[in-house]
């Protein structure tokens, strides 16, 4: 199994991440929540990963974990080395912040936007985090576990 990614990553950055595996060719790491942007700067950058394209960007809500319940996970690729690498952080619910990755890479200014909607993650640094796919009158984070499934929301506008 080669895991040449996750080596060179954690060589240059080992005091952020908290685990990492490589099952079957698919690299994962788990960093710390302030990695930082120098850390996903590294990974963009570095003529050996060059991870140019950031394919997804995503939430997971583990509701009945105690500490951290959510995590943002982040999908990346390399055009260049045809390489991918998925990087996973763990966000708690009383802290649902996490740094904007959107002056790296545009993509992920939707994809953070998204986020918010749905999970009530917020980005700090993003340029325009607002909701994207629900109305602003909306209440709560309809992704999240907890959200109840019968909760009726208020009625905008005319009904055409």
């Amino acid at each position: 199994m080669d895991t040449s990614i996750i080596d060179k990553i954690k060589a240059k950055h080992r005091n952020v991440v908290i685990d990492s595996h490589n099952f079957r060719g698919d690299q994962t790491l788990t960093v710390k929540k302030g990695c930082g942007s120098e850390f996903f700067k590294f990974l963009r950058d570095d003529p050996e990963l060059n991870f140019d394209f950031l394919m997804d960007l995503t939430a997971v809500d583990y509701l009945n974990r105690k500490d951290d319940r959510f995590e943002v996970v982040y999908h990346f690729y390399s055009l260049k080395h045809n390489h991918r690498l998925r990087i996973k952080i763990p966000v708690s619910e009383s802290d649902s912040t996490i740094n904007s990755v959107t002056p790296l890479w545009k993509t992920a200014n939707w994809y953070e936007r998204e986020i918010w909607d749905l999970y009530g993650i917020k980005f700090d640094g993003h340029p325009n985090l607002r909701r994207i796919l629900l109305y602003e009158e909306f209440k709560g984070h309809p992704l999240r576990k907890d959200y109840p499934v019968n909760k009726r929301q208020p009625l905008i506008g005319p009904l055409n």
